[in-house]
């Protein structure tokens, strides 16, 4: 059974930071792209970070370039977001998600966690 379960947003204030974890299993995560996306409210989803499977290989958008940083630990088939520098416009649920590449669809997401920048 694939899982992936993400934790460790909340609420925190402009500027500040926080750290996003993602658990996989049920598949081999060390051959799989990862990704975070996020969804706003009334907005779409987007894409913010992504990692290859092997290389390690880095993307970002645009809007957290220099802010987040992506990163693997394929010893514990986890899949981390840093977040530094947080700013009210980053308040989304934040998803995890693997695919075959960074380019292709991703077939397996997470349950989301919410991400709430606010003073």
């Amino acid at each position: 059974q694939v899982q992936l379960v993400e934790s460790g947003g909340g609420l925190v204030q402009p500027g500040g930071s926080l750290r996003l974890s993602c658990a996989a299993s049920g598949f081999t995560f060390s051959s799989r792209a990862m990704k975070w996306y996020r969804q706003a409210p009334g907005k779409e989803r987007e894409l913010v970070a992504a990692i290859r499977s092997t290389s390690g290989s880095t993307m970002y958008a645009d809007s957290v370039k220099g802010r987040f940083t992506i990163s693997r630990d394929n010893a514990k088939n986890t899949v981390y977001l840093q977040m530094n520098n947080l700013k009210p416009e980053d308040t989304a649920v934040y998803y995890c998600a693997a695919a075959w590449d960074w380019s292709t669809a991703s077939d397996y997401w997470g349950q989301g966690t919410q991400v709430t920048v606010s003073s």
